[in-house]
């Protein structure tokens, strides 16, 4: 891929379509060079930054149902905006349990404590042979990884067949990890590319079992930088708007909605690949195979305080813990956040997010009910992502971004958007200027 090139840009209009991080990132740095109009067809701004106000007995929580953590190694992006905007944060814990009510089996690897809160592993020869493949996929894949023998053609599934890695390590362990931090199924994650796995697991920590990053979650909730972000261009926000079209022309692009057709010079589409595509009215042949090579699946979100989706003893209790019973491969990822960890909350009830396991819960505990789209990744997603600058940019005035482009999280959007920023004005867009910001995008896109 070329790097794209800083140039002087005269001041246009334009269009962002999405209010996720990406979008809003994207209207942030451009605005200030440019006139930015967002279109968002909710009537709320954020997407997956969705913080819900709960009154529970008198008292007041802001719980977050998206969007909840990020680090202190692989979001650098993502923490140099909310620094700039002066957005606090607060370290959390990022803990992982597994558990099977049916067959009582369940541990919390955060600690020595944790990992044995089920004291009949300490004397469970398949537990032992778990935490030895563990340490085994952990050495493997570094190894691989660094003498490059990761095979951009193999899934994860078929590496770990072909190393002969135990099913207890594959379903109680990796592919469940794998599942929740994707809002996958387990035969979504057999399906992963390799490199793509190995890599995210290697540059987050995953392969070590005491090197990792510091987690931090922002203070009051995770909606606490919208206004911030979108306060350059507040007055240019469609609320309630919902795209309906977009035509390109010669010398502007045509954007349909409800309030009519407007004019602008350039338009981004920070919205999901599948909805861009949707857009389109006048579609190229490669805007069709590469946005339709990357599909989302919906997953059902509920907020309640219904304890029993978290393993049977509080010392297993963690940050994130995966659900196995009566699933098989095929099913859905069911994951339950204990937000009173993640969100340092001290509540009298415990707060929990459940991601597709909605008739486990007590109906009289729920808070809320959502459905949020996440990316899926597969060998042909990774050979699309790579032909991005063949349809972003150019003479069609047409720009993606979106988390999905990269790993499908808050940092990868924020990339994105500075990936389009620089294409559509380079260091001078931002409401402060960026271009230490954007060297770190420029010299990635070298590389690749």
């Amino acid at each position: 891929m070329n790097a794209p090139t800083s140039h002087s840009m005269a001041p246009r209009r334009i269009a962002v379509i999405g209010s996720g991080i990406a979008g809003m990132a994207a209207g942030w740095y451009l605005s200030g060079r440019h006139e930015v109009t967002l279109f968002e067809a909710d009537e709320r701004l954020g997407g997956h930054t969705a913080t819900v106000d709960v009154e529970l007995e008198g008292r007041h929580y802001a719980i977050d149902t998206g969007f909840i953590v990020f680090n202190d190694w692989t979001y650098p992006h993502f923490q140099r905006l909310m620094q700039r905007l002066g957005v606090h944060a607060q370290p959390t814990e990022m803990s992982f349990s597994v558990h099977e009510t049916a067959r009582d089996f369940e541990y919390n690897g955060h600690t020595l404590a944790t990992l044995f809160a089920q004291r009949r592993n300490l004397l469970r020869p398949s537990f032992h042979a778990l935490l030895r493949d563990i340490l085994r996929f952990n050495r493997e894949a570094i190894r691989a990884m660094d003498e490059g023998q990761l095979d951009p053609a193999l899934t994860l599934g078929e590496w770990l067949a072909a190393r002969g890695f135990g099913e207890a390590f594959q379903r109680r362990y990796l592919l469940p990890m794998g599942a929740a931090i994707w809002s996958a199924s387990l035969r979504d994650l057999r399906d992963f590319p390799l490199q793509f796995f190995v890599r995210f697991f290697r540059h987050h920590g995953l392969l070590s079992v005491n090197d990792r990053p510091q987690w931090y979650t922002l203070v009051g909730g995770s909606r606490s930088y919208i206004p911030l972000l979108t306060a350059p261009y507040a007055s240019r926000i469609r609320l309630a708007t919902p795209v309906r079209g977009i035509r390109r022309l010669r010398d502007g692009v045509e954007v349909r909605s409800p309030l009519g057709v407007e004019r602008f010079d350039e338009v981004v589409l920070a919205c999901h690949a599948d909805q861009a595509l949707a857009l389109l009215e006048d579609p190229s042949p490669a805007e069709r195979e590469i946005l339709g090579a990357l599909p989302y699946q919906d997953n059902e979100v509920v907020l309640h305080t219904d304890t029993r989706l978290l393993p049977r003893r509080p010392r297993a209790w963690a940050s994130w813990n995966y659900r196995l019973d009566g699933r098989d491969e095929a099913a859905r990822v069911s994951v339950t956040y204990d937000m009173n960890i993640l969100q340092r909350l001290e509540a009298p009830h415990t707060f929990c997010v459940t991601l597709n396991d909605s008739d486990a819960i007590a109906a009289e505990k729920v808070l809320g009910r959502f459905t949020y789209a996440h990316p899926q990744f597969t060998l042909a997603g990774e050979a699309a992502k790579a032909r991005h600058a063949e349809i972003s940019g150019g003479a069609r005035r047409t720009h993606y971004c979106g988390a999905y482009w990269r790993n499908g999280f808050h940092e990868d959007g924020v990339w994105s958007a500075l990936r389009v920023a620089h294409a559509l004005g380079g260091d001078e867009a931002g409401p402060e200027g960026i271009a230490t910001l954007l060297a770190p995008v420029v010299e990635e896109a070298v590389r690749a």
